[in-house]
């Protein structure tokens, strides 16, 4: 099964998206300006494109795992959420970046990459006094 999303490319000068099958079910996605950042600065680099999602999907962008090496910059919410009604012809995608160092990114360069996930399920919590499962043992308490 394929799902549709109709992208709006807002500059000609980065690469088209492009699905790599078989490799990644990430895509890329590109700096849309040329972005020079200092050491503790925070920007919001534009990512060239709007896009609808289909219904009942949300995207997830993450940086790439050579990001921070090749241009040392963090996401500053570690990870974004762009969901189906975030759709308008200006709607503009963008990576939020904190420099962990000065910086230049260049257009075009991929700084991050998103997947589409159906939204969770509606839930309802159940409140108990037990939950009768053995304890792992506390965060970090699988091995080093």
């Amino acid at each position: 099964m394929h799902e549709i999303i109709k992208i709006k490319y807002l500059t000609d000068d980065i690469e088209k998206l492009k699905y790599i099958d078989g490799v990644s079910d990430w895509i890329d996605l590109r700096s849309a300006a040329d972005t020079e950042m200092k050491k503790g600065e925070f920007k919001l680099i534009p990512l060239g494109i709007a896009a609808q999602l289909p219904s009942g999907y949300e995207a997830h962008i993450v940086p790439r795992s050579s990001t921070f090496k090749n241009f040392g910059i963090i996401q500053t919410n570690h990870m974004g959420i762009i969901d189906e009604s975030y759709c308008g012809d200006n709607d503009e995608w963008k990576f939020p970046a904190y420099a962990l160092r000065d910086t230049v990114i260049h257009k075009n360069d991929r700084i991050c990459q998103f997947r589409i996930m159906r939204h969770q399920p509606k839930i309802i919590f159940e409140q108990t006094d037990i939950l009768g499962n053995k304890d792992r043992g506390g965060i970090g308490s699988t091995g080093i």
